[in-house]
Formats: C-alpha cells, structure tokens, sequence
C-alpha cells in the first residue's frame, strides 16, 4: 500500500464515501428538539432544504455504541433550524457519554484554515497564486518536478507525486497506527517523500485530492511570514473570531483537551482475538496538512465568518467558491452524479450537490478513532458540525453519513448507484 494513500485515510476521509461523509452527522440517543425557524432563504441555495425530523436524525445515528462507531455529536443550526445531539459512549472504561461541545481532532478540515491563511498572503500582495511554488521554496521540493503553482496546491490542481512508500509510515493497519501513533514527522520528511515518484498528470490539467499540496502549503506560510503555521493561525483566524478551543498542537504534544470523546481502534493480539485500544492521544503530525484541534461550536462560527467574508476581501473570497473546470483524476472526494467525472474541489473547500438539487459546501476530515466534517449553505441558513468516532480505518462509518446526508440536505446519491 502506498504510504501517501495510508497518510489520506488517516488525515481524510477518503473513500468512495467520502462525499457523504462531508454531508454527516452523528448523534442519536438524547438530543434537543429542533428548533422551528421561517422558512430558509433561497437566494443562495435556490432549492428549499428539507425540514428537520428531530425523529429522522436520531433514527439516521442511532445504535450507538455499534460494532464499528463508539459515539458520535451533531450540531445543525442556521436560520433554517437547529438540532443537536450525542450518541453512544465517550470513554468505554466509565461508560461517560459523549459531550456535546467536547474537543475532537479534526483531520483535514484544517486544510480550510491552511487555504485562508494562504489567501490572505496573497490579498496581502505577499504571495501571487499563479507564480511556482518552486519560486518561494528553492530546493523544498524535488528538483525535477515541473513548476507547480500556489493555485494549483490550494485546489489539489498539482499532479504532485503520492510519495513513495516508506516503513516509517507503516502498513496502515490498526495494529501499527496504535503501537506508533506517538510517532512525528517533519513536513520536509514527508515532502522528501515524493523525489524519484512521477506526477500523476501535468500541472492544471486535472484535479486529485493530494495531502502533499497541503504540506507544501504549510512551508510556505511559514518562509514567507517567519512565523511557525500555528503562530499564523491563531494570530489571523482563532484569536480574532475568539475560537478558544480551536489551535495547531505542539509537535510533541500528543494530548487532546477535555471535555472529550474518546477515540479507539480495535487491534488483533497474538492470539487472534481483538480488543479496544484508546488512541485518543496521538502524535498531530499531519500539522497544516490535518493536524488540527477544535469543537462543534468553534467550527460552526469560523465557517459562519468565513462564508460571510470577515477573514478574506471579495477576490479571494471567491476562491472558496470557484470549482476548477478539469477533470477528477481517479479521486473519491468527487463522486455524486451531479459532479462525477469533474472537479468539485476548490481552494480549501468541496463542493457537494445533494440528488434534489440543495448544494453545500465544506470539509471532511479524519484520524484514527475520529471521522468530522463541516458544512453548509452559501447562505448558511443550515450549517452541521459532526464528529464520528470509529474504532477502525475502513471507513465503515459510512454507513451513519450516509443516512444523516439525507436527513440534513436530502439524498446524496454517489456516481455508480
């Protein structure tokens, strides 16, 4: 198995799946009722979302604890409703459930607030998106890559190499990701990863969802500011929209904050039998690539002001929202009949057009005992944050996506079905 796929389940979900997940939600035991609100504006997302059935979300997540999913949280809200909930168990050892604002590792989603950072050196004049990578970080990548822009990084346009395979990554089983999930690796290490590999398609010409255009990303902030990803982090997104829960980890601090679910992976043993093993703590070296910290209430307000235009100015808000017209080059995230065969991603963000027409925009993201996402309208009248805590890397978890899809935006039909 190559490493870098290893590397995407872990910091992503992707799987065929993929575009569900973005559209999930977990949740079902106790939850509040939905809150009634007007009818949801239109003008933006032109077809009328369906109602909240507080009985369709729980019935689409219950069952938890499950054989493949210990716990899940949900949180909807905008002017079209509001619904939250949890289900199942947090912590197996007390039988604690799971908190309803409780802190959760968010994978890839953090890719969102890698992109806003760039394009705010670029409204900054610091960064132009369309000169190479290559200009900015001489000898970052490979020497005999061919010139790969800012743009083509943020919008997974790039063609980089899947890196090559390497016994530091291990085999992407559940036994080696618990017995080394305290590991940590540089970016270059992992960049360095790509030398000798070829591309997977000429620079523009097509899109795939690439973790490495996300490490590249990650040094480039840092040499053009000066500054460590996090310091840019906190001081241009968390700290002006006070996300208190919301931060880049230390390299060395495996710990996540409470209140919080745990995360698990059921590891065989000798004997052949297989037991839970909390990976709750966890080395966060994916970093800008996915290495996050944050909550449902945090992720909820930075997509709120983000949508709305407080972090970018109008020609770089519009690239959130700009789908590149190029083929899907072998990529899961893009898969509903709508899109299949096309681009859907843009820079940071997914585009995802449910079977009766309601389109949403966000992020999934996933590491082991965690799968998350986020999403919403343009016109944000709904917006859900869920977190899934699976006890595998099969992406079995679908199945709850799938159904809280449908009960969030409607039906997400995937290519194929």
């Amino acid at each position: 198995m190559n490493c870098s796929v290893r590397r995407t389940r872990w910091s992503t979900v992707a799987a065929a799946g993929a575009v569900l997940a973005a559209l999930a939600v977990s949740v079902a035991a106790p939850a509040s009722a939905a809150i009634p609100a007007a009818a949801p504006a239109t003008s933006a997302a032109r077809t009328p979302l369906p109602a909240l059935d507080p009985v369709e979300l729980r019935a689409a997540i219950g069952g938890l604890p499950s054989a493949d999913v210990t716990g899940a949280l949900l949180r909807i809200t905008g002017s079209a409703g509001h619904w939250s909930g949890t289900s199942g168990v947090g912590d197996l050892e007390t039988g604690q459930g799971v908190p309803r604002n409780g802190h959760f590792r968010i994978g890839s989603i953090s890719k969102v607030f890698t992109a806003t950072v760039v394009l705010q050196l670029a409204a900054e004049h610091r960064i132009d998106l369309d000169t190479p990578v290559q200009h900015y970080l001489p000898g970052v990548l490979p020497a005999d890559l061919p010139p790969v822009t800012v743009a083509q990084l943020l919008n997974h346009t790039s063609g980089l190499p899947r890196a090559a395979d390497s016994p530091d990554f291990g085999d992407g089983s559940p036994e080696w990701f618990a017995a080394n999930r305290l590991k940590s690796f540089t970016p270059q290490r992992v960049i360095d990863l790509m030398a000798g590999q070829p591309m997977q398609f000429a620079p523009g010409t097509a899109q795939q969802y690439n973790g490495m255009n996300y490490y590249v990303a990650g040094v480039l902030i840092e040499k053009i500011t000066g500054h460590t990803f996090a310091h840019e982090v906190q001081s241009r997104i968390t700290r002006p929209l006070g996300l208190h829960d919301t931060y880049v980890p230390d390299a060395d601090d495996p710990t996540l904050p409470g209140p919080h679910a745990h995360g698990y992976l059921m590891v065989k043993s000798a004997d052949g039998t297989r037991h839970p093993v909390d990976v709750t703590e966890q080395s966060p070296w994916p970093w800008a690539e996915g290495g996050m910290i944050s909550t449902p209430a945090d992720l909820d307000r930075f997509m709120t002001q983000l949508f709305r235009g407080r972090l970018l100015p109008p020609a770089q808000q519009a690239e959130l929202f700009a789908v590149p017209d190029v083929p899907s080059y072998h990529s899961s995230q893009c898969r509903t009949r709508t899109d299949a065969g096309r681009a859907c991603m843009t820079m940071g963000l997914m585009r995802v057009e449910a079977s009766n027409g309601v389109v949403v925009w966000g992020k999934t993201g996933s590491r082991p005992g965690c799968t998350s996402g986020v999403f919403a309208t343009r016109d944000l009248s709904r917006k859900i944050v869920y977190s899934l805590n699976p006890d595998n890397l099969d992406g079995t978890e679908m199945r709850y996506i799938q159904q809280i899809a449908a009960a969030s935006f409607g039906t997400v039909v995937p290519a194929g079905s």
